[in-house]
């Protein structure tokens, strides 16, 4: 297989012309398209090559020559089941190969910049840092920022598509082979070496199903969401050593970080919705991170014994550390024992070795509670005395062996590798990353009627359930009815409990409410946490707390969330009630007046559109931020960003810079999910760039803000009519017309998608239409069928009347000059761009009659879409301005045309057979993940 301008193929009507900058990659390209190619012609045979390869020349032919789709599509619809399982892997494993190239490209093209004169690589910390100070940020302002600076991704188990851990560890091999010959300086028997090791991931990965046969489990979704933790914990270190280095270059003086980075989870704490996940999820994933992370410590302190060799007759060493030395011999006798006699004149390595054994202890989870530290060993046996008590103990006797080396002669012998693992100590603690709560509205109702034997909570008066909630607030000893339906929401509650005092209290994120809608949602957490008993005393070992009523305080940040468009534009009164309710205005006030909001980009995107859930979002964050100034919080917008654009997902940097001004001050904290985490943070050098990239962006928003724009009353007036038309178009088609929930589900493969095996939870929340469908799997079934519909469908009607009522110049103006509407404008046109509606329509004409009714007005508004995009930025072609994406997808669309063709013929058999399990539907499976490794873009 080879890059679709080779010699054989048709002319192109616009020639794909490679940068010189890119020439290794076009390289890379070729080379492992050739690898490939050799791989199937020996995994299955030389007739699947030339029929792959026959394939993709039609179907380049067809789009270089505009021709119609049927030709190829009429190629495609003798192939057997089997043999387009065959023919879409292979197709795949093409995707795969030019996905990785092109990771390992922006590593060369990373380093090429900085081997230049070119100055700092754009987006980066150096460069960003040398921007404001040339802008005259000065080095005070900059640490004034930093005790608050907090950038936290959280990740999610979200599926949009399946990468099984054994097929991560295939992709890491040819990661790393190409990365040993990035600037072409393997000798020719290295690369041989290298491309023998990468056809063996290529055959291996060939002869390993995608995906496991049974639906993962939450279980699963905690080791895999590991994987990429584990990459952020190689990570973090490089990641403070660039920005003291930038700090250093923009103003001469090198300062101690504060820890701004933190990591949030999702996966065993996301209860919305999914009945798999509980109380002993959240023990169970606490259970998991913690292992991970101790064992990683563990690996650490072995190979810094490797390095920390200094015997006492050659070396000086503190006498704090011989005492720490002695103290843990006499604690742990078993395990001073095993110490090397050998070794007997290397302190370091001992008390090293001895540090070991206390993490092994705490990991077996017999040692002491975080109130206990201090008391010195407990009862219980070896194992027992040596647990540690949490990682500050740790890092304590990191500290005394960091002050030893500093003292005598340790800067270049060892104290570097020793400061790496303090950092990664002080980032990940003992718990890895915060776990965050989210639990329905709905549950928690259901829970209170329960308790208070009110049949309807929800549909009682608001005034008499904030009344009811105040009391079982206020009360010290709340009365807990034998209630069966609102067991498991108590449990989650006291394992909060018992589970902060095991691991700590940054092992928990916030608590966030979905469908907040009142201040009684927000409250009934309250309520529901006393009557469970999970509240401390604020000097018992608890961090910041709750309301300190009714003998306790509920240790748990309450988040409410708003999804929908309406829920958004009601916020602001929401959270205003909140603020002035003295019970929960007490509750913030002992977490340090700070109040977490999020602000969910899918279902309000589902619910009316891309374009007005963009402009609902903005207007929600300017309400709340002035409501918090007025009520003295500190507000911290929590931003749920899905995969795609359609769900809020793209460039996060220029999000950010897109936000409203003021918005951000120093705090970021974002989903990230789906295929978008393989992609950011699957190869360390990425995920280093990603996290510069995304706190570059969070310090030039906060420390020089945007200027005051004179203009922006009367663009966000504009912005209102925009969004309002949008909105309309796009709910008169979607939720208003009773046809269309039928043509949904026939003109996309979602049937299929419902049965994919890569999620545990639900794909939804209750039965019912497209209203009670989740965000992804809508979003995933129309990014298959090549429509991207849920991204566009509304803009071109909103744009078209735009232009129409204030005219072309002002339009272009606010694409120009406002950051919010230009972001906007650029996420749709690359949506346009690797939408096909030719490949669509094969797909709609699946709906028989239905077809007729909604595809012309479909295709319609996507001319209209893409004619007002254009004609708003004075362009011709769409990415006319994005050289390198245009090319990708130039590159990608030869491949991912058949797999889109073959899922139609697949479909329309399978439906007519009445769906059943078997060769056809392992078929679909294929096509479902062959389209999304090659859109790059699902749900």
């Amino acid at each position: 297989m080879s890059i679709p301008s080779d010699s054989r193929d048709a002319p192109l009507r616009e020639q794909l012309e490679f940068a010189g900058t890119d020439a290794l990659l076009r390289d890379d390209v070729r080379r492992l398209g050739a690898m490939v190619g050799e791989m199937l012609a020996e995994q299955v045979s030389p007739a699947l090559l030339e029929q792959v390869e026959a394939v993709r020349r039609a179907a380049i032919a067809r789009r270089e020559r505009d021709a119609s789709v049927d030709a190829l599509a009429a190629q495609l619809a003798a192939v057997s089941p089997a043999n387009a399982d065959a023919l879409v892997r292979a197709f795949s494993a093409w995707f795969g190969a030019i996905n990785l190239a092109e990771r390992v490209h922006r590593i060369r093209r990373r380093r090429d910049h900085q081997r230049s004169d070119e100055g700092p690589q754009p987006g980066g910390l150096e460069a960003v840092l040398a921007a404001l100070h040339a802008d005259g940020v000065s080095l005070d302002e900059l640490k004034a920022l930093l005790p608050r600076l907090w950038v936290e991704p959280v990740f999610t188990a979200h599926p949009t598509e399946a990468v099984r851990r054994a097929l991560l560890a295939k992709e890491r091999v040819i990661v790393e082979r190409l990365v040993a010959d990035i600037d072409r300086t393997r000798t020719p028997d290295e690369r041989l070496s290298d491309e023998s090791r990468i056809r063996q991931a290529l055959a291996t990965t060939w002869q390993t199903s995608e995906a496991p046969p049974l639906k993962p489990t939450v279980t699963d979704e905690v080791d895999h969401i590991g994987h990429y933790l584990g990459v952020l914990f190689r990570v973090l270190p490089a990641f403070y050593e660039v920005f003291a280095d930038a700090v250093e270059q923009a103003w001469g003086e090198r300062i101690a970080l504060p820890d701004v980075l933190r990591f949030g989870t999702w996966v065993g704490g996301d209860m919305d919705g999914n009945p798999n996940v509980g109380a002993a999820t959240i023990e169970a994933a606490l259970a998991a991170q913690r292992a991970q992370v101790i064992g990683q410590y563990r690996e650490e302190l072995r190979a810094l014994g490797q390095v920390l060799t200094q015997t006492r007759d050659r070396a000086g060493v503190d006498a704090a550390v011989e005492a720490r030395l002695a103290e843990y011999r006499e604690r742990m006798p078993e395990a001073a024992a095993r110490l090397r006699a050998r070794q007997v004149d290397m302190p370091y390595r001992q008390l090293m070795e001895l540090m070991s054994a206390r993490l092994e202890a705490t990991l077996a989870g017999e040692g002491r509670h975080d109130g206990d530290a201090g008391r010195g060993p407990v009862d219980g046996g070896d194992r027992a005395a040596a647990a540690y008590a949490g990682a500050p103990e740790f890092l304590a006797d990191l500290d005394l062996i960091d002050a030893s080396l500093a003292a005598n002669r340790g800067e270049h012998a060892g104290r570097f590798a020793l400061r790496r693992l303090r950092r990664r100590v002080t980032g990940f603690g003992f718990h890895l990353a915060a776990l965050d709560l989210r639990q329905d509205s709905a549950m928690h109702d259901a829970a209170l009627g329960a308790l208070e034997g009110i049949d309807d909570w929800a549909a009682q008066p608001l005034e008499e359930r904030l009344s009811r909630l105040h009391a079982l607030i206020g009360s010290p000893r709340p009365r807990v009815p034998d209630a069966e339906a609102a067991a498991s929401t108590l449990e989650v509650f006291r394992t909060v409990k018992s589970a902060r005092r095991r691991y700590g209290g940054n092992a928990f994120g916030p608590y966030i409410v979905s469908m907040s809608r009142s201040a009684a949602d927000a409250l009934a957490v309250l309520a529901l946490a006393r009557i469970a008993g999970c509240v401390e005393q604020a000097d018992g070992g608890a961090e910041a707390g709750g309301a300190h009523v009714g003998g306790g305080e509920v240790p748990l940040d309450v988040a409410p969330l708003f999804e929908t468009v309406d829920d958004l534009d009601a916020a602001a009164g929401v959270m205003r009630a909140l603020f002035d309710d003295p019970v929960y205005r007490r509750h913030v006030a002992a977490r340090g007046d700070r109040q977490i909001v999020m602000l969910g980009y899918s279902d309000s995107a589902k619910d009316s559109g891309l374009m007005a859930s963009r402009w609902a979002l903005q207007r929600a964050q300017v309400d709340l931020m002035r409501l918090a100034r007025e009520a003295g919080v500190r507000l911290v917008f929590f931003h749920g960003r899905g995969g795609s654009v359609s769900r809020g997902g793209g460039k996060t940097g220029r999000a950010i810079i897109a936000a409203p001004r003021g918005s951000v001050d120093g705090r970021m904290r974002v989903t990230e999910q789906g295929e978008v985490i393989h992609r950011k943070y699957g190869i360390r050098a990425l995920a280093l760039r990603n996290l510069e990239q995304m706190t570059g962006a969070v310090l030039r928003a906060s420390l020089r803000p945007r200027p005051a724009e004179p203009r922006v009353s009367a663009w966000r007036a504009i912005a209102d009519g925009l969004a309002a038309d949008s909105r309309a178009c796009y709910r008169a088609l979607v939720h208003d017309d009773p046809g269309f929930d039928a043509y949904f589900r026939a003109a996309t493969p979602v049937d299929v998608i419902e049965r994919l095996q890569i999620g545990s939870r639900p794909s939804r929340r209750r039965e019912g239409g497209i209203a009670n469908l989740r965000a992804i799997p809508w979003v995933f079934a129309w990014s298959q069928n090549r429509s991207g519909l849920t991204g566009w469908y509304g803009v071109g009607h909103a744009l078209e009347r735009g232009i129409q009522s204030h005219g072309l110049d002002a339009m272009a103006e606010m694409a120009r000059d406002w950051p919010f509407f230009a972001a906007m404008l650029d996420d749709v046109e690359m949506l346009l761009a690797k939408s096909d509606l030719d490949i669509f329509e094969r797909y709609s004409q699946l709906a028989g009659d239905a077809h007729a009714a909604f595809f012309p007005g479909i295709a319609a508004e996507f001319a209209r879409t893409r004619d007002a995009i254009l004609a708003i930025k004075g362009e011709d072609d769409l990415l006319a301005g994005d050289y390198r994406l245009r090319l990708s997808i130039r590159l990608r669309n030869p491949y991912v045309d058949p797999i889109s063709l073959l899922q139609v013929e697949l479909l329309r058999r399978w439906r007519e057979g009445g769906r059943e399990d078997g060769t056809l539907l392992r078929a679909l499976f294929a096509t479902v993940n062959g389209i999304a490794a090659g859109i790059q873009n699902t749900g």
